[in-house]
């Protein structure tokens, strides 16, 4: 499995005073380095070693975040009075409650 399809990012660390590289997919690991560039490239090297050791032990590795398949359907619980609210306003906008969600779960992605 090619690990360069991996999510990465690198962010600043206050309180290590320097970028952390880390994984989405391997949130356990994480690379501290002076520039962002060294960051990620610590991150993505201690990925593939990690790959390297699952692959060797028989462990199951975890599928990249880009190359899973979403059907787009996602179920959730609120409370009730919220559910009632959300389809209150989606009746007064005069659309689906399903499209007034939808819309404000894409602000915030």
């Amino acid at each position: 499995m090619p690990t360069d399809h991996y999510t990465y990012r690198v962010t600043w660390s206050t309180e290590d005073g320097e970028h952390v590289g880390l994984c989405a997919e391997f949130p356990s690991l994480s690379w501290l380095a002076s520039t962002p560039e060294e960051a990620l490239a610590g991150i993505r090297q201690v990925v593939a070693e990690a790959v390297a050791d699952m692959k060797s032990g028989g462990e199951e590795i975890p599928v990249p975040l880009a190359d899973k398949q979403y059907s787009g359907v996602l179920s959730l619980r609120i409370p009730p009075e919220l559910h009632r609210s959300l389809a209150t306003q989606a009746a007064e906008q005069g659309v689906s409650l399903n499209r007034l969600v939808s819309a404000r779960l894409a602000v915030l992605a």
